[in-house]
């Protein structure tokens, strides 16, 4: 329930304190701390230099916990962010041009993974790799010049 100097400011009903924000957001107030130092959300200060989240970052927060539960690195999401408003909450249309673009990447993760996992059942199974024919194999290190990392999985 709103304070009395809230209710006297109706302007103070548009912002959320760090606290209020965590809890509606379901985060921890390190996690918004996070968030605001990578440039995800970001905050209004009051004289007292106290933190003060304009309501739309509810659904900005929400939009992160959504990114960062299909793996998406940070930096993909700041990017995705940058194309919704800052000063207000996320239309629904900004919503659906946001996630479509989110589902090709999805799609094509979950392809590469599926491939992966049907790709790596036969070497768990057997357990030697089987060098004749994982494609995971990589005879006589040819692949060191690419750099490192597993360059026959990113070609997935």
């Amino acid at each position: 329930m709103p304070d009395t100097d809230q209710a006297a400011c109706p302007a103070a009903f548009q912002t959320l304190s760090v606290g209020e924000l965590a809890k509606r957001a379901g985060v921890a107030v390190s996690a918004l701390h996070f968030y605001e130092a990578k440039g995800l959300i970001h905050s209004l200060r009051t004289e007292g230099n106290q933190r003060r989240y304009p309501r739309g970052m509810l659904r900005r927060v929400a939009v992160i916990k959504v990114a960062q539960r299909t793996g998406m690195p940070l930096n993909e999401i700041k990017q995705a962010l940058a194309a919704l408003p800052y000063d207000r909450a996320p239309s629904q249309q900004n919503w659906r041009d946001l996630s479509s673009a989110w589902r090709e990447d999805l799609d094509a993760r979950i392809r590469r993974l599926t491939q992966l996992r049907d790709q790596l059942d036969g070497c768990i199974g057997c357990g030697c790799l089987s060098l004749t024919a994982c494609p995971l194999r990589n005879p006589d290190d040819s692949l060191a010049a690419q750099g490192s990392g597993p360059r026959l999985l990113d070609e997935i």
